[in-house]
């Protein structure tokens, strides 16, 4: 099937969520609205990454760093705003990566 995952892209999510902290922010980020308010609704822009280094209790540059990794394995996608960069996950792919674990794995 066209839309399955290459073994790169599988070894490169498994790398990502490997580590506990990214797993829990994949997991905070299922439900946007769980984050304080922002000027634009998380549902639509995505979370802050402020908003996920305060929850995740680290530094700004470690917060960007986890992220930097999702993004980097397509399970998070950014958009930046003023001077911030807000994360949202990416649930296409993530579809396909479930597709690829139920048929190949």
């Amino acid at each position: 099937m066209a839309d399955e995952l290459d073994p790169a892209e599988l070894a490169a999510v498994f790398g990502a969520l490997g580590n506990p902290a990214r797993l829990a922010i994949m997991r905070w980020l299922k439900d946007p609205s769980d984050f304080p308010p922002q000027l634009e609704p998380a549902e639509q822009v995505g979370v802050c990454l402020k908003h996920i280094q305060s929850r995740a209790g680290v530094s700004q540059s470690t917060a960007s760093q986890y992220m930097a990794v999702l993004q980097r394995a397509h399970l998070v996608t950014s958009t930046k705003i003023g001077p911030w960069v807000h994360y949202k996950r990416n649930d296409e792919f993530l579809d396909r990566l479930a597709e690829t674990i139920r048929t190949e794995l």
